[in-house]
């Protein structure tokens, strides 16, 4: 491989770690399916289509082969949450998301039609906001609404956090990373998931800062600012539990 395709593919790790963790539901499941991709990668120089595109076929790849759970007799097939998520999540258009699930454009969109369809009918859930700016947290909760979901409580702090997860049980958590005064939202997290075990989604301005496979870190990451879809798309997949590797 080039060094010119060897840097483009190391700049588009961490949306590889964001989507191989979304799709696995775990960061550990999914750091492992981007380093065994990454593997094989390295060693081949194929450029008939762009790193990031590639990275993201053999982690779909990967996935596959890995995945032992039949297909679900409701709820969402695999290829169409992963055409979800290459669109919503990582911004893909249609052809790229079709080239990296080799299917062909015109299956590919009747697929995504189908999927968005599935996702407007899926069970709602109470959600607890972490957002210490009230202008961003007000804006989250009517994107929390339009995806049809209820509002749990709306937290500024690492302490007013952990009491409203207490007394309201919600069914997400959507967490800013920094509360500025008010303290951390992994910290946060981190206290509420001793007690709790409630899916996490975690929002940030700057998700490849976050997404280095160093330390302990969220399965589920969504980029500030973030459209309705991208939010029902990754609540789905956070509550749903995603599509684990056995």
């Amino acid at each position: 491989m080039s060094l010119s395709r060897r840097q483009d593919l190391l700049r588009a790790l961490p949306y590889a770690r964001r989507y191989a963790r979304a799709l696995c539901g775990s960061q550990s499941s999914g750091d492992l399916l981007v380093a065994e991709s990454l593997r094989e990668l390295m060693a081949v120089d194929d450029p008939s289509m762009p790193p990031r595109l590639r990275l993201y076929q053999w982690i779909s790849r990967h996935h596959a082969q890995g995945c032992k759970t039949a297909e679900p007799k409701e709820g969402m097939p695999q290829q169409a949450r992963k055409l979800l998520l290459l669109t919503a999540l990582e911004e893909l258009s249609i052809t790229d998301a079709a080239r990296v699930l080799s299917l062909a454009p015109g299956q590919a969109a009747a697929m995504l039609e189908e999927a968005h369809t599935r996702l407007r009918s899926c069970a709602q859930t109470s959600v607890l906001i972490i957002e210490d700016e009230p202008i961003i947290a007000m804006d989250i909760e009517e994107l929390v609404r339009q995806c049809g979901h209820t509002i749990a409580g709306v937290a500024s702090s690492e302490a007013e956090a952990v009491r409203l997860a207490r007394e309201t049980r919600p069914g997400l958590i959507l967490a800013d990373i920094n509360l500025g005064d008010g303290g951390d939202g992994m910290s946060a997290v981190s206290s509420i998931l001793r007690h709790q075990d409630i899916p996490v989604i975690f929002v940030t301005a700057y998700p490849e800062r976050l997404l280095t496979g160093d330390t302990i870190e969220p399965a589920f990451v969504i980029t500030k600012p973030f459209e309705p879809l991208t939010l029902a798309v990754s609540t789905y997949q956070a509550v749903s539990g995603g599509v684990p590797l056995n």
